[in-house]
């Protein structure tokens, strides 16, 4: 009888741990559904829209690397509960398209996974919530710790961080970020 329990358990055991992994990324992809519609709506509107009405953030820009297909919603703020729903725009950093640095920082699992396949050379597009429009070329990446990414909010170029933990295919939280760098290349259209 023992030997009929044991493989049950291990097979419900294994289907509950499947199922908490799924949940994670269904609920990123859920999530980033509606900030889309609600950051479409902001466009249009010139309103900040939020994207459910409980929610405490809403879209500020979408992030975009077409040579990889890659596209996301960023919000407002970097809290947990922000993260959880997209990439996060760091506060009291520039806006995109704004003299300065404008962070913006993502999960490596979820909303950044993307960024282990930017090269230098790509272009990152994003475009703001007032519908302007901004084209940033990467020009490097590091791997730093958290405490000392070297990133200056106050610098007199056009500049776009964006910033996950790392290594990219870690199960725990670590000191570690990687850190893509870019330059503004084309202003509003």
């Amino acid at each position: 009888m023992s030997r009929f329990i044991s493989p049950l358990v291990l097979a419900l055991v294994g289907t509950i741990l499947f199922g908490d992994g799924a949940y994670i990324h269904a609920k990123a992809w859920l999530a980033q559904v509606l900030l889309e519609r609600a950051f479409d709506r902001s466009v249009a509107t010139g309103q900040i829209v939020k994207p459910w009405s409980w929610a405490d953030t809403w879209p500020v820009a979408r992030i975009e690397v077409k040579r990889i297909g890659a596209s996301a919603i960023v919000l407002e703020g970097t809290s947990g509960q922000a993260l959880a729903f997209g990439p996060g725009h760091l506060d009291s950093t520039a806006d995109a398209g704004e003299r300065g640095v404008a962070v913006y920082a993502a999960h490596r699992d979820t909303h950044f996974r993307f960024l282990r396949n930017v090269s230098v050379g790509d272009v990152i597009e994003i475009t703001r919530r007032d519908g302007r429009h901004f084209r940033y070329r990467a020009d490097s990446s590091a791997v730093v710790r958290f405490d000392a990414s070297g990133i200056a909010p106050s610098a007199r170029d056009f500049e776009l961080v964006l910033s996950t933990c790392w290594p990219f295919d870690a199960v725990t939280s670590g000191p570690e970020r990687y850190i893509l760098h870019a330059t503004l290349i084309e202003p509003d259209e």
